[in-house]
């Protein structure tokens, strides 16, 4: 199975648009799903602070910034 995971941090508004797209498309396409909250300090904050969100699947970096519904259902059926 498909796994995909959101870097995301609270008050972002473009992760809260990437959950929704990721959201969306599990209705429809199953795959595992895990949110990594990067926080305002730390080695994940240092390393994604201003990539943020972004999206793996299986492990790859798919996306950043934004995600289009349509761009993932692609990616997940690879």
């Amino acid at each position: 199975m498909k796994q995909v995971v959101l870097y995301t941090r609270e008050r972002c508004s473009l992760c809260e648009k990437a959950k929704a797209v990721i959201l969306a498309v599990r209705r429809e396409v199953e795959f595992d799903f895990r949110e990594v909250d990067i926080g305002w300090s730390g080695d994940l904050y240092e390393d994604y602070k201003h990539a943020i969100p972004v999206i793996e699947v299986d492990g790859k970096r798919a996306f950043k910034y934004r995600v289009e519904i349509s761009e993932l259902k692609e990616r997940l059926s690879r």
